[in-house]
């Protein structure tokens, strides 16, 4: 049996996408935002490792392959049958499971007055008796570890904190324990896996056997580098059946690659030679990428009869593995694969688009008035900037949080103007600095090339006087909003959120939104003439 090479070499990344969009759709519940009103939902970030391990599913599941799971836990003899001679080298590189021993706890009397201590009164002899009964259960086992705290309180007749003081300060047994390596090891390649897989099941279920599975792998590196980690994803798969060859391997190879929009395939003898392959089978897989050039991306081989008959499976067996968190790095143009698979830990980077994002003001009007107010402000203010003071300018009358008020816009002090010089400033993002600027040819390169915020200096000072204004009305009051020289971006209302303070500060960039703004606003209540 072997894949049919010529139609697997037609499909393309169309078909595949095709085929995976006809599957149920993942829709957000209609009822969501009346759930959850004071989220906003937008399209949330995916990982680039488990985004790649989805593709990857959704391909295999496309070209007819069955989803398994193979043991993560394996034995050190199963290494053994599967490299024979060679398994020592190999096991070099596994990680072994340990664990505590149970300790074999004495309680004489010295320990008993201890206890008697912390607990603050004698223990009785049934007390006693239940305390041996119960150490003896938890070395026999018939106790987990994680049930000792709460099975001693009960039989001592206390509460937990007393029997974790008992168990540090009388039995130091406890402490010095120190981990046991089993014979147990953490699979270090899927193939572990598959071997014990197609043992229990192939002569159980129809052939031609296609398998895949998409896991974790552990291995016992020296060290994590730029393209090593101890713990990958492998997207492995098998095909078994009395007529597999190696075409099937190069079919495969190019049906689930096709999917990531490779389109033309080097198969080239792979020099490592595994000892479970086949002599001359091991192959590993060069494809072109428009973007990448010709990349090394997956390899495969025909399983040895040795190994095979270690499990007692009489067919033919060929497996194709990939390195998922590679094929991630190719994906992503990705130059370290631990900055990829856990950016937590690295510099954050963020474009300047998405720092705009956390950019707002502290202080904003509730209501529909109020926001008309902001608007009638710098409308007013704008038109009538260069007005010598003192001088007042009516913005606004009518009803403001139920309340009849006028609002002015007024430079009080004599040759003056209405508005200071940085008042028409705006904020842009300029790579990665948060810059108050004006409309000039000295920062015409900021403004070309920067990310406006759409804030300017009165906008953000029109908006904080408007929310005053409301606050005050609401409780009948006048007031009086000022806004003098412009230091720190609360001086002019600006928000800038905490991420993007701490990335200003990690990079060594700069907030700068200084500059003279000198606008005055003042309400007044409107009294009621019939009054």
């Amino acid at each position: 049996m072997i894949f049919d090479t010529e139609h697997y070499k037609k499909l393309g990344k169309e078909d595949f996408e095709s085929a995976w969009h006809a599957g149920p759709s993942v829709l957000t519940p209609p009822s969501a935002s009346s759930l959850y009103p004071r989220l906003t939902y937008s399209r949330a970030r995916v990982h680039p490792v488990f985004e790649t391990i989805h593709r990857l599913r959704e391909a295999y599941l496309a070209i007819g392959f069955d989803e398994a799971e193979n043991p993560i836990i394996v034995d050190e003899q199963e290494v053994y049958r599967q490299f024979g001679p060679e398994a020592m080298a190999v096991l070099d590189r596994v990680f072994y499971l340990g664990g505590l021993p149970r300790p074999n706890v004495g309680i004489g009397k010295e320990q008993i007055s201890k206890i008697n201590t912390i607990l603050g009164r004698d223990l009785t002899g049934d007390e006693e008796e239940s305390l041996r009964k119960t150490l003896h259960a938890y070395k026999k086992s018939d106790i987990d570890g994680d049930e000792l705290t709460y099975e001693l309180s009960v039989v001592l007749h206390t509460d937990d904190a007393k029997v974790v003081d008992i168990l540090d300060q009388v039995f130091p047994e406890f402490r010095e324990l120190k981990p046991e390596s089993s014979r147990q090891t953490l699979r270090s390649h899927m193939t572990s896996g598959w071997f014990q897989t197609l043992g229990a099941v192939w002569e159980k279920i129809p052939h031609p056997i296609r398998l895949f599975s998409i896991d974790r792998c552990f291995r016992r590196e020296q060290a994590e580098d730029s393209h090593r980690l101890m713990s990958y994803h492998s997207a492995s798969c098998v095909v078994a059946g009395e007529d597999v060859t190696i075409e099937d391997g190069k079919a495969v190879a190019r049906a689930l690659l096709s999917a990531f929009g490779y389109t033309d395939f080097q198969f080239r003898p792979d020099e490592k030679r595994s000892k479970y392959y086949m002599p001359d089978t091991q192959t590993e897989v060069y494809a072109a990428h428009p973007d990448h050039g010709w990349v090394e991306v997956a390899t495969f081989g025909i399983y040895s009869p040795v190994a095979l008959s270690e499990y007692g499976i009489g067919i033919p067996v060929m497996n194709l593995g990939l390195g998922v968190e590679r094929m991630a790095m190719i994906m992503n143009k990705a130059k370290d694969v631990r900055e990829l698979c856990f950016p937590q830990f690295f510099p954050v980077r963020y474009t300047d688009t998405e720092l705009g994002r956390g950019v707002s003001l502290i202080q904003e009007p509730e209501t529909t008035p109020g926001k008309t107010l902001v608007r009638s402000i710098m409308e007013t203010a704008t038109a009538q900037g260069s007005a010598n003071g003192p001088c007042s300018f009516k913005v606004f009358e009518g009803e403001l949080m139920d309340t009849q008020v006028r609002v002015f816009v007024e430079e009080p002090e004599e040759n003056a103007k209405l508005l200071g010089p940085a008042s028409l400033n705006e904020i842009f993002i300029y790579n990665g600095a948060v810059l108050g600027v004006p409309d000039t040819e000295k920062f015409a390169e900021v403004r070309k090339n920067g990310i406006p915020t759409g804030i300017s200096y009165l906008f953000a000072a029109a908006s904080k006087a408007a929310a005053e204004i409301e606050h005050a009305a609401r409780q009948g009051m006048e007031t009086t909003v000022q806004v003098k020289m412009a230091k720190l971006p609360g001086d002019i209302n600006l928000k800038i959120e905490p991420w993007v303070r701490r990335y200003i500060t990690d990079n060594n960039l700069k907030t700068d939104v200084r500059g003279p703004v000198f606008l005055t606003i003042r309400s007044e209540i409107v009294q009621n003439e019939e009054n």
